[in-house]
Formats: C-alpha cells, sequence, structure tokens
C-alpha cells in the first residue's frame, strides 16, 4: 500500500486496456471501526467477479480477481488504513493506494481506470510534508487536515549522514556518538573534532535538502515543514533552497514524540497557512473577474477551459454538476440528472480538461468558495 503521487495517477490515467478494474473503499483508522473494513472489501470484490462474468470467462475472471482476494489475506495492510482505499487491477497491473480522505464505495469495470476520486485528491489544498530531521536519520511524511503518514522514500534519497557523505564522512565524525535523541552533540568553534562536525551536518543537510527538493517537493507542489531540535533549524533554512519549506518550524526531533503528537504540531502551522492560501485565491479571482479576467459562470468557463484559456481553477469540494461536454474542442456543455448513467460530473470533466491543457485545479471547501456556482476560474488572458 502506497501514498498517492502524481506519477501514479498519470500511470493509470495512460493505461488502456478490457478490463480495468477499479475499487474505492472508504476505511478506519482505528479500532474497532476497522475490522469492518476487509468485510465491506470482500463484498465489494463480489461486485466486481459478478461484472467480470458477464463478459469474460471463468478462467479469466478468477485470474483478474485473484489479486484482490489475496489482498484480503493482508494482516498488516488492514491494521494500518486510513481514510480511504483505492485498489486498481488488470492485466499486468495491481496498485493498492492509501488515500487521507474518506471515498465513497464504488466499483468500475471498463476500458479504463476510474480516476476521479485520485485527482480530487491530488489537488486538494490542504495537503503538506513534514520532513522529520535528525543528524542520524531522516523521514518524510505527508499529510492533511485529518493527519500525517509516512512516506517510503525512494532508494536513491539517502536517509543518513553515512548515506548522504559516505566516504567523504570525516573519520573523527564516526567516533561521536549519534546526534538523535532530545539533545545535540554539536560543538561549535573554529578548528578540531567540533569544525569538522558541523562542515558534516552542513553537507548533509544540502545533500537531504537537494534530494528532498527534487524527488518529492517539486513534482507534488507541497508546502514542506521542517521538524528537527531547534539547533539544526537555521543551518537546515540557511544551506536549502526549497521554496516549498515554510519558514515556522516544529522545534522536536519527530522520533521522540508520538505520531499523534507530531500531526497536531504540523496542523498548528499549517492551518493559518492554509487560511491565507484561501483568502489570497480569493483575492485572485476577485481581481481577475472585475478585470473581465475572470469568471464563474459554467457556460463561460467551459469555452474558456477548451480554448487553453484558464491558469487557475478552483472547484468546489464535495459538489456535482450533471451533464457532459458535448464538444470537447469548442467547450459546449449540456447539462442533465447525473442519476443518468451516460451522465459524467461536469465540473470533473472541466477540471481534467484545464489539467491537460497545461492549467492548476484545485479543489476548495464549499465555505472557502469565492463563488456560489460551484467553480471559478482565472484566465491567462
Amino acid at each position: 500500500m502506497k501514498l498517492l503521487t502524481n506519477q501514479m495517477l498519470q500511470e493509470l490515467e495512460t493505461v488502456e486496456q478490457s478490463p480495468c478494474l477499479s475499487l474505492y473503499l472508504p476505511t478506519s483508522r482505528s479500532h474497532p471501526d476497522n475490522l469492518q473494513d476487509p468485510i465491506r472489501f470482500k463484498n465489494l470484490v463480489k461486485e466486481l467477479e459478478a461484472s467480470l462474468v458477464q463478459q469474460y470467462s471463468s478462467g479469466e475472471v478468477t485470474k483478474f480477481i485473484k489479486p484482490f482476494e489475496e489482498l484480503l489475506d493482508d494482516k498488516d495492510l488492514w491494521k494500518h488504513t486510513l481514510e480511504g482505499l483505492a485498489v486498481f487491477g488488470g492485466e499486468g497491473i495491481f496498485k493498492v493506494i492509501a488515500m487521507q480522505t474518506s471515498v465513497e464505495e464504488l466499483v468500475v469495470v471498463a476500458d479504463s481506470f476510474h480516476t476521479k476520486p485520485l485527482r480530487h485528491y491530488l489537488q486538494s489544498v490542504d495537503r503538506y510534508h513534514v520532513l522529520g530531521l535528525s543528524l542520524d536519520e531522516i523521514q518524510l511524511f505527508e499529510g492533511n487536515r485529518h493527519g500525517l503518514v509516512q512516506v517510503e522514500l525512494s532508494e536513491d534519497v539517502p536517509t543518513t549522514m553515512k548515506d548522504a557523505l559516505g566516504e567523504e564522512l570525516t573519520e573523527k565524525h564516526l567516533t561521536v556518538a549519534s546526534y538523535g535523541g532530545t539533545s545535540s552533540a554539536m560543538h561549535h568553534g573554529h578548528g578540531g573534532k567540533g569544525a569538522e562536525m558541523d562542515v558534516d551536518a552542513e553537507r548533509f543537510f544540502r545533500v537531504i535538502t537537494s534530494s528532498i527538493e527534487e524527488k518529492y517537493s517539486k513534482p507534488s507542489g507541497l508546502p514542506l515543514i521542517l521538524a528537527a531540535l531547534p539547533e539544526h533549524h537555521n543551518l537546515f533554512q540557511k544551506v536549502s533552497s526549497n521554496s516549498k519549506l515554510l519558514e515556522k518550524s516544529i522545534p522536536v526531533n519527530p522520533k521522540s514524540v508520538p505520531l499523534e503528537k507530531l500531526t497536531g504540531m504540523a496542523w498548528e502551522i499549517m492551518e493559518p497557512e492554509l487560511m491565507l492560501k484561501f483568502e489570497q485565491l480569493g483575492d485572485q479571482f476577485s481581481t481577475a473577474k472585475a478585470n473581465l479576467l475572470g469568471s464563474d459562470d459554467l457556460k463561460e468557463v467551459a469555452v474558456a477551459a477548451a480554448m487553453g484559456k484558464i491558469d487557475t481553477l478552483l472547484i468546489e469540494a464535495d459538489k456535482i454538476i450533471g451533464g457532459k461536454l458535448k464538444d470537447v474542442g469548442l467547450g459546449t456543455i449540456e447539462e442533465s440528472n447525473i442519476d443518468n448513467p451516460d451522465v459524467d460530473d461536469l465540473l470533473d470533466d472541466l477540471g481534467e480538461l484545464v489539467r491537460k491543457k497545461g492549467g492548476t485545479v484545485m479543489v476548495i471547501p464549499a465555505d472557502k468558495m469565492p463563488s456560489e456556482t460551484g467553480l471559478a476560474a482565472v484566465f491567462r488572458y
């Protein structure tokens, strides 16, 4: 089970084969509520199977369903669920994705994967990273208003000073006890062992900040909060060029506090940042609209999306407008009842079109939207 990334979404969206099996399940982090998760998952797998038997032989159905059934026996997975679970299967493909927002129960068998809930998750503006830093190890967490989850770092990201510096690590540094824990063994001076150790720390921080920026901050665009002992903050901020690194930080070694406490400390920093971002987005839209460079009219926004005019599109979370794009090239739309199986969510379709045209799409809580129509667009020209 992995956390969702833009790369995963892109990989899923490029798959065009039959069948593509998509399963979404709302889950629970806590016991005993999470005991019901595998039972509900099993019922959804039966729905997948019922759909498959209408088109495929029993042998093919068994092959496609087998990875889903095997997932039921993964006790570790069901003990560590978050708010949602997304599972995708097909010929040569099986992906299990943990989500930090709840999803509706859903199974889809089609010639492509159903990725709308994933796009909305990645476009939610309350997500952030926390970098846990000590001089013996680093950790990276992804969080939102619901909690933090540790990110499984890629193999080319160094997690210790020895990994980062290798043979360049000074011999004297290796004779000193680890810097981790609740106090620091750093020495400050103009020579000797302490100076060499300070140099090692600076070089280590440079490697780490560069690696995290390239592998995680740039691809995700998420704000980054540093969690480290107070004496490490100034040096890390000094050597970092990561534009996503926030000035405010958490003054503790993250390994010394429970994850729940770290989550609370991170959200104390993120919440005002998020409120400021909502205010800025609202001001940006109001200014653009006043200068005829923005709109919250559905038909006007659809035409602008087709023309590639939209720089930023704000979509109201949980709002659905039934309909479909009649002509993607012209941006003409047809509103209809969402209960019709041939009708999709126009807001989602427009968001996908804007993203394909190079625009930015953000999903915003209803009470923070600068319009009442479900969307607000800022034009490029």
